[in-house]
């Protein structure tokens, strides 16, 4: 199990926003939470990267990657972080570098010094993605959806066991929404997890995976019946 919540309450700022949350997450699953604006999607995928903290008396487990969320310490997030992938909405490329320059300050970050290692694996990654050719390109030259591939190349950097997801096609048109998707869907197939969020119900026909929904308070798995459920307009 990569992921495994269980009684699990989640709290952004001072507000429970979900609570009693079982959640698990195996090798090579595609999970999609959907729901309201406010109902908890995002305030839950930020509890398992420590962006959100979790309360010990208020959880029976919370454990990710083989660490105890609910005993983990500051100093051991960033190890924690560098076996996952992360994907935002906005892309958070940085602006005033090249593809390749983003690239190279994740894998410096994350400790790789090697410089043959370091080229070789962005050469690997943006291949992955389709976009060898961008190396030298800034983010501003790119379109939405290419710069949505390149968050993804970083995502897949350190090779991570699971990869969260936030929104990754709110921005992007139907056909390249649909692109993203059949990418992050082949990213399953090697084994690595992904967790996304998404209001794109009609991604969720094309690309089955698991449906969490987030409502009142509460999330609850319909992947058996979500495609009978509407999800209401914002």
């Amino acid at each position: 199990m990569l992921i495994e919540y269980k009684n699990v309450n989640i709290y952004q700022q001072d507000t429970m926003v979900l609570s009693n949350v079982d959640f698990h997450v195996d090798e090579g699953e595609f999970i999609y939470i959907i729901g309201k604006v406010g109902s908890g999607k995002s305030s839950l995928l930020k509890t398992t990267y420590c962006e959100l903290d979790l309360y010990q008396d208020e959880a029976d487990k919370a454990e990710i990657l083989g660490r105890n969320l609910l005993k983990l310490r500051r100093k051991d997030i960033p190890s924690l972080r560098k076996e996952m992938g992360i994907i935002f909405q906005d892309f958070q490329l940085l602006h005033d570098r090249t593809v390749y320059q983003n690239l190279l300050f994740v894998l410096k970050a994350t400790g790789w010094k090697d410089k043959e290692k370091i080229k070789t694996r962005i050469s690997e990654v943006l291949a992955d993605v389709g976009m060898q050719d961008k190396a030298d390109s800034m983010p501003h030259e790119l379109s939405g959806g290419e710069q949505q591939r390149i968050s993804i190349a970083r995502a897949l950097l350190n090779q991570p066991k699971v990869i969260i997801a936030d929104e990754p096609t709110g921005n992007l048109d139907p056909e390249t929404a649909s692109s993203i998707l059949q990418l992050l869907k082949d990213i399953t197939a090697t084994g690595t997890a992904i967790v996304m969020t998404t209001h794109n119900i009609p991604l969720i026909d094309k690309y089955p995976g698991i449906v969490y929904k987030c409502q009142d308070g509460k999330i609850t798995d319909i992947t058996k019946d979500y495609s009978h459920m509407c999800l209401e307009e914002e």
